[in-house]
């Protein structure tokens, strides 16, 4: 046996810049953080409380929001933090909670996905028995199940990597504790824990994926069946947020977590991870709201009616 040490704390080095650019990342940071809590919350709200979004492709928009707040919520307000009493330490417990709530939710998010696509594919393709197929049981169902699934996929990866010794080095060269960067600390054969968690990267990451691609390869067959020009306009009204979104997130995670972690180029996974982590849980709201016309006029009212009623 060697005579080494469990690293109890970790280093996260986050943005190592000059005072100037790190004042701009803050604000940058901070305002995208507000950004996305006022975006999801008001998604939530008008969800929640309006009757004409009671409908099941809301309702994972809902989960969607809410996971959105959560994600962006796990990693930024440490980083946050750290901009004003560098160097951000996080304790070895905290480092793998941390990582456990983010795979989590990126594995989630996933099977979120691909549920909408199956919502989608319902309403599109089946549309006589969409009613009584889509239930709000069945709806219920399948956000459990996403739910469940990412979180059971997450426990299973924080299982093997927190099994392995940290003894050597503590600089994580990150600005939140993600697989590739803790891997590499590891002071003992780390081979298992990266063929585990690279087999259930491409599991969580494959079949919703290619979930999603069988639904809209059979949408786009119905729609282009479709004899009328307004109704395929609005079959595709219906979905072009939600493939933008899909195709948003699963680029950046495929390039990120379903590849060998020994070619990881740190500083670009960085760039990644702040598109990803941090402005994407922004950006899905806008997404939905300026493609969707029926959340655009709820919103527009319920504006309305609060400058009504301030005035």
């Amino acid at each position: 046996m060697k005579n080494q040490t469990a690293t109890k704390e970790f280093i996260l080095l986050g943005f190592s810049y000059s005072l100037q650019v790190q004042t701009f990342l803050y604000l940058l940071f901070l305002l995208t953080y507000i950004l996305t809590l006022t975006e999801n919350t008001i998604i939530i709200f008008l969800v929640r409380r309006n009757q004409h979004l009671q409908k099941p492709m809301y309702y994972f928009l809902g989960h969607l929001s809410f996971l959105e707040i959560c994600y962006i919520s796990t990693t930024l307000p440490k980083l946050l933090l750290g901009f004003w009493s560098p160097p951000i330490l996080i304790s070895f417990s905290s480092c793998m909670t941390q990582l456990f709530f983010f795979i989590s939710l990126m594995c989630t998010e996933c099977l979120l996905l691909a549920s909408m696509a199956y919502d989608r594919y319902l309403a599109i393709c089946h549309p006589l028995h969409y009613s009584t197929t889509m239930t709000h049981r069945l709806c219920c169902q399948l956000a459990f199940l996403s739910w469940a699934g990412g979180f059971s996929i997450s426990l299973l990866k924080i299982s093997f990597i927190s099994s392995l010794p940290f003894c050597g080095p503590k600089t994580i060269n990150h600005f939140f504790c993600d697989i590739s960067p803790v891997l590499n600390l590891a002071c003992s054969d780390r081979t298992l824990a990266e063929l585990v968690d690279f087999a259930l990267a491409l599991l969580i990451l494959l079949i919703p994926l290619l979930m999603i691609i069988f639904s809209y390869s059979c949408i786009l067959s119905t729609v282009f069946l479709m004899p009328s020009a307004q109704g395929r306009k609005k079959a595709f009204s219906t979905c072009i947020s939600h493939v933008t979104v899909v195709m948003v997130f699963f680029s950046a995670t495929l390039f990120m977590y379903a590849r060998p972690r020994r070619i990881h180029p740190f500083n670009l996974n960085k760039m990644v991870s702040v598109f990803y982590a941090v402005f994407t849980p922004a950006l899905n709201p806008l997404i939905y709201c300026l493609r969707n016309k029926e959340v655009k006029e709820i919103l527009k009212k319920f504006l309305s009616t609060r400058c009504s009623a301030d005035w």
